[in-house]
């Protein structure tokens, strides 16, 4: 009887495994209908540092199919730099998986970037950001200085829409991020959830970039296409499964 136990349980085990996708790659079904994979799980093929034309010799790691930020001084673009694909985009659906490995950690995922628009530090980019955020504990939200549902917390536009509801997997757990972007209206959706949706370019798009840090940049988010970019923030953050479809 134990030995007939064994082999089902090891019967059950082959079966649920077959069919299971592999990390970095893309299904019959999603090559048909026009996927790309950002990220191969291998190789910085396809991207580089921001304002360079080399991927960063610090700051980011490949292993184990992951892409990883590696750094702890929580410094916005002070150590490996911003990275971007070498490819721009317009219309199109993103999707990437992501997991926060910093207790309080920021970091961010930026679109519509263009390599001519910095702050003045070379390793920065400039764009709309997905913000990826360990918001319970993040040093600003356990003073206050942050409150829940601010248009700094995760799955945000930073510092222009909030994502007020939300159901961000634990710390150090994997979640699964998208953006659709289709002419103005832009989604975004956060572990099968839509959190967000935005005008890009309306005026009320304008109205509260004007309020904004980012007012002294003119047509800030507005670019008709750009780059996608993932942030270096000082934080150790991994990434995998970035795939992009164009619309």
């Amino acid at each position: 009887m134990k030995h007939r136990i064994l082999i089902l349980i090891l019967f059950t085990g082959v079966i649920s495994g077959i069919g299971k996708a592999q990390n970095n790659t893309l299904s019959a079904k999603e090559k048909k209908a026009g996927w790309k994979l950002l990220f191969e799980g291998k190789t910085n093929q396809g991207w580089h540092r921001i304002h360079q034309d080399k991927f960063p010799d610090r700051g980011w790691v490949i292993t184990n199919g992951e892409l990883c930020c590696v750094a702890s001084d929580k410094g916005e673009s002070t150590n490996g730099g911003d990275i971007a694909t070498i490819e721009e985009f317009d219309n199109f659906e993103l999707a990437w998986e992501w997991k926060m490995l910093t207790k309080g950690g920021n970091s961010g995922l930026k679109y519509f970037v263009k390599d001519t628009a910095s702050n003045g530090n070379d390793k920065y980019a400039l764009g709309l950001e997905y913000q990826l955020l360990d918001d319970e504990n993040f040093e600003w939200m356990k003073t206050g200085q942050m409150k829940p549902g601010d248009y700094r917390t995760l799955g945000s536009l930073y510092e222009i829409y909030p994502a007020v509801v939300k159901h961000p997997k634990p710390l150090g757990e994997y979640n699964i991020s998208r953006i659709v972007s289709k002419g103005s209206h832009v989604e975004h959706w956060l572990n099968g959830e839509k959190i967000l949706e935005y005008e890009r370019g309306s005026a009320d798009f304008r109205k509260k970039v004007a309020e904004s840090k980012f007012k002294v940049y003119k047509g800030f988010g507005e670019a008709p296409k750009g780059k996608i970019v993932l942030q270096d923030h000082g934080c150790n953050i991994c990434f995998r499964n970035i795939k992009i479809k164009k619309l």
